[in-house]
């Protein structure tokens, strides 16, 4: 049996990681967080990568590639597989899983996104405030998406939808 980490120790880390870029690091710059906090998750994703394919083949396709994600991966992170795959078989990948783990027990309160303060408190505020935290959080597994796929040898931009919570869609885009 391998060496674990405390789920509750990922949890605490990736969230002092995302306050600290967001709110100390580039607090004005929200997209060179976002860019730094993805950064992270790559080189995680591209050392796990190394480390869960160092005794297999190399894959012999991208399709290949992306159901080890899904279902090895996916398992050796979260002790699950992804729950649905989806493909347009022209580059683009669909993974859903249907209660991710990271944003499980995440809150949006308003509350904490804006130190304590708000200005307006419309439900679409509300909402609107608590996407962005949560979408903050979402720049890290899919730098993980991304830095294991590079790893295999298949260059990708990946993006994570949450509009059905607490299921996430990660979209995996081949480069050409």
């Amino acid at each position: 049996m391998g060496r674990e980490v405390s789920e509750s120790c990922v949890d605490s880390l990736l969230t002092e990681i995302v306050f600290s870029y967001c709110n100390r690091f580039y607090a004005n710059k929200p997209e060179l967080a976002a860019r730094r906090i993805e950064a992270i998750g790559y080189q995680v994703g591209h050392q796990l990568s190394e480390r869960y394919t160092m005794e297999r083949p190399r894959f012999s396709d991208h399709l290949e590639a992306i159901k080890f994600i899904c279902k090895d991966f996916w398992s050796e992170l979260f002790k699950k597989q992804i729950d649905n795959l989806k493909t347009n078989h022209r580059g683009t990948f669909v993974l859903q899983d249907n209660k991710f783990r990271w944003l499980a027990r995440m809150s949006i309160d308003p509350s904490l996104d804006n130190g304590g303060s708000v200005e307006d408190n419309s439900a679409t505020t509300v909402e609107r405030k608590g996407a962005q935290a949560m979408s903050m959080h979402l720049y890290f597994p899919c730098g993980i998406i991304r830095g294991a796929l590079s790893n295999l040898g298949i260059p990708c931009a990946v993006s994570a939808d949450i509009s059905n919570l607490p299921a996430c869609s990660f979209v995996v885009r081949i480069k050409a």
